[in-house]
Parts: C-alpha cells; sequence; structure tokens
C-alpha cells in the first residue's frame, strides 16, 4: 500500500512539472519584446539561457506589435538586437525579411546585405 502511494505522489509530481501555464509562456514573450523595445541585449540572452530558448525558436513563434522581431527591433531602433539577430537567424530568413529590414533601418538592413553575401 505504502509503495502504491509513493508512485501516485511520484506521478503527481511529474504531472505538475511538465504542465506549463499559457501565462508563463506569455510572460516570456512580453519580456522578450521589451527587452528588444529597450535595446538590452544582456537581459535578452540572459533570459532565453535561462528558458532554455533560442533565438531561431523564438523568432517563429514570438511577434510584437504584430510584426517579428527583427522587424520589431529595426522598428525601435534596437541596433545592438538587430545585429544580433542577422548573426543568428539563418541566411534565408535574412533574405526573406531584407526589404522590410530596410525600409526599417538602414544601418541594419547594410549588416544584412554583408551577411547574405
Amino acid at each position: 500500500m505504502k509503495l502504491l502511494c509513493n508512485i501516485f505522489m511520484l506521478l503527481i509530481v511529474i504531472a505538475i512539472s511538465l504542465f506549463v501555464p499559457k501565462s508563463y509562456s506569455f510572460n516570456v514573450a512580453q519580456n522578450i519584446c521589451e527587452y528588444i523595445a529597450v535595446d538590452d541585449k544582456g537581459r535578452l540572452r540572459k533570459l532565453l539561457k535561462s528558458n532554455r530558448l533560442k533565438l531561431r525558436a523564438v523568432f517563429k513563434d514570438v511577434s510584437c506589435d504584430n510584426s517579428n522581431i527583427l522587424i520589431f527591433a529595426a522598428k525601435n531602433n534596437a541596433n545592438e538586437i538587430g545585429q544580433l539577430l542577422i548573426k543568428k537567424l539563418p541566411k534565408a530568413v535574412i533574405e526573406v525579411e531584407l526589404e522590410n529590414l530596410a525600409t526599417q533601418s538602414a544601418s541594419l538592413a547594410e549588416i544584412a546585405k554583408a551577411r547574405i553575401n
């Protein structure tokens, strides 16, 4: 009986640890957008590392003000984070976003063109 009780408690602990609330993922996305808006590369990298996230995965899933994080960084003149995104994202993604990037930030567009070529 004691073994059955221990197994039941273990299953409850596992079920609770696997459950990730929706508000937690929303909070992480909101923090990513805030860090991009203020161009705080250090805090963004720390947030990504503590949550075991990669910029490639975040780029697909997070949008700030109905645009992806690269364009959002360009709109907010977040040059440090924009450069980080250009370095970490695949060249194919940068090539697709180059036209939008050029309308928002000439300096980031130049860095993106250099990375593509």
